[in-house]
């Protein structure tokens, strides 16, 4: 039997010449990443080591997006951990505030990843990468820590679904539609510990932002990573944000997969996750009228310009309905300035939305954005577990930049099209 994707990018990295579901191999890593939440509690494992030296300061990657700006004295703290060591260690990629970004939107754009990269993360959207064609995935602080002394981690190589994608999609579906239509579909432990492969004509027809999407909710679905093929769109992205070299892998013909799904993109309509898993999905069509409070478009999974721009096409010449908080967080400084320079922030404060320095904090109810108890939240993030955006008796409704936009605008949960756009 041949090889997927994933598996022949592990083997590359293990100095083996195959490998095969189920074995455990040790991979050199050619990133390691921590946020402010995650890093601290890394660098005080690693002081435990043998060793006081980071293997390579040019590949690990420190990003304080969680509780930042600083909300309080334990997070501040946090981050002059991770300020410190990045200062003893000269490591170079280290992001503060006034040019850092929400981390798995940063570091495509930064260039620090590339097709054919092994990546962990001690984040679990560490997955996002897979957009590149690179096997990335997130891990525990421990790992974190032993990725930073010795460069290497040990995997368990895992087995494979694969999602084949024909046809395009609808003027307002987008790559978060896509993906909660597929956890729909599969449930949140449908890929467990599973590489979630994508393939087939219709991704041609997805936009960058929308693979970012898609792949990033991957562990939603319990996956270890998702992963997409290498196409003249990513290699495009790719020579604009890096002078990496890159490699790419393609699996092969004859390559084993647990299951394969057929996705016919054309059918997918505009689709809301409702409480308390991603797996709970509706399509537009199917939803009685549910009053909301407050409006979060933003967040690793949909923070990214082209995100910024569908919303944008809805509030443009609208208001946010009386009574609903609308909090917009465009993913890095620079897609803030695009974004700027486009008009694109004028467009939401004249509709009535206040517009945030790139931060996490209301994904995880850290910060910007807590709910209160009976509250109901229509938001473009990952997760709308049990209390996950404040109070365990408010609700996160998961939905697209669109639907969140144009829910915005009639105070409750809505598509573009009911705003006869």
């Amino acid at each position: 039997m041949g090889m997927t994707m994933t598996q022949k990018i592990l083997a590359a990295h293990a100095g083996l010449s195959k490998v095969s579901a189920g074995q455990l191999i040790e991979a050199n890593l050619d990133l390691v990443l921590g946020n402010d939440v995650t890093a601290p509690v890394a660098i005080k494992e690693m002081a435990k080591l043998d060793t006081d030296e980071v293997f390579d300061k040019d590949k690990i990657a420190l990003v304080p997006d969680h509780f930042t700006p600083n909300k309080d004295i334990k997070s501040a703290e946090n981050c002059r951990c991770m300020r410190d060591f990045a200062k003893k260690h000269d490591i170079t990629h280290y992001f503060e505030v006034g040019e850092m970004g929400i981390e798995h939107a940063l570091l495509p754009e930064k260039g620090l990843v590339v097709a054919g990269d092994v990546v962990i993360g001690a984040d679990s959207h560490t997955c996002t990468y897979g957009a590149l064609g690179a096997f990335s995935t997130g891990v525990g602080s421990t790992d974190m820590a032993a990725g930073m002394a010795t460069g290497k981690a040990w995997f368990k190589v895992p087995s494979a679904l694969r999602f084949v994608f024909t046809g395009k999609p609808s003027r307002w579906v987008s790559g978060k539609d896509i993906i909660l239509h597929i956890i729909g579909m599969i449930g949140v432990d449908g890929a467990r510990y599973k590489s979630m492969e994508f393939a087939g004509d219709g991704i041609r027809h997805l936009s960058m932002d929308d693979r970012f999407t898609i792949a990033n909710m991957a562990i939603e679905a319990g996956a270890k990573n998702g992963i997409f093929p290498v196409d003249e769109l990513t290699i495009e992205y790719m020579k604009e944000h890096s002078a990496k070299p890159y490699t790419v892998y393609e699996a092969d013909e004859d390559a084993e997969y647990e299951e394969t799904y057929e996705i016919d993109l054309s059918k997918i309509r505009p689709t809301v996750a409702f409480p308390h898993l991603p797996e709970n999905t509706h399509t537009i069509d199917e939803i009685p009228d549910i009053k909301i409070d407050q409006v979060v478009i933003g967040s690793c999974t949909n923070g990214r310009l082209n995100d910024l721009r569908a919303a944008a096409r809805v509030l443009e010449g609208r208001k946010v309905a009386k009574g609903v908080r609308v909090i917009i967080f465009p993913a890095t400084q620079d897609i803030y300035l695009k974004a700027l320079e486009e008009g694109l922030i004028a467009t939401f404060i004249k509709a009535g939305a206040v517009v945030s320095t790139p931060t996490c904090g209301p994904c995880l109810g850290g910060h910007m954005g807590v709910l209160a108890a009976g509250e109901k939240a229509v938001s473009t993030t990952n997760r709308n577990f049990v209390g996950r955006m404040g109070h365990v008796d408010s609700e996160v409704y998961l939905a697209s930049p669109a639907v969140a936009a144009a829910s915005a605008v009639t105070g409750k949960i809505s598509g573009p099209e009911e705003l006869g756009l």
